[in-house]
């Protein structure tokens, strides 16, 4: 079999990097990718997200919001009240996630379907 230009023969699977690994260790995971669209429309208080985000449950949506904060994803300020009300919104490197996820978004239209029906409005802009 003949060698490719990058050192691999062809044959087998390559083992993915460890900067894919990371991203996919966090988008991996179930609704990961959904908060970060909703967020992509603006800043939202916890209910805005949860009712923007169909079958999400409270729990998951305060535990991924937990994870995207502690990979300085996305920020959370607390509105002291009353009532309490918590915002969030993408940090700088969350709002870095644009063009990736958009133009994943484009290739699920072209190449998935039903793509287009399921698709958040955020991620088709």
């Amino acid at each position: 079999m003949a060698e490719r230009r990058d050192g691999h023969d062809g044959g087998g699977c390559a083992e993915p990097d460890d900067a894919m690994t990371r991203v996919f260790g966090v988008f991996g995971k179930r609704w990961t990718g959904l908060v970060v669209a909703a967020l992509m429309s603006g800043p939202g208080h916890f209910a805005v997200l949860r009712r923007s985000i169909p079958g999400i449950s409270e729990r998951m949506l305060s535990d991924r919001l937990s994870e995207l904060a502690a990979l300085d994803l996305v920020s959370r300020e607390v509105d002291p009240g009353p009532p309490l009300r918590v915002m969030y919104r993408l940090t700088e490197a969350g709002e870095n996630l644009r063009p990736a996820l958009v133009e994943l978004s484009r290739w699920a239209e072209r190449h998935l379907v039903d793509g287009a029906e399921k698709c958040p409005k955020a991620l088709r802009e």
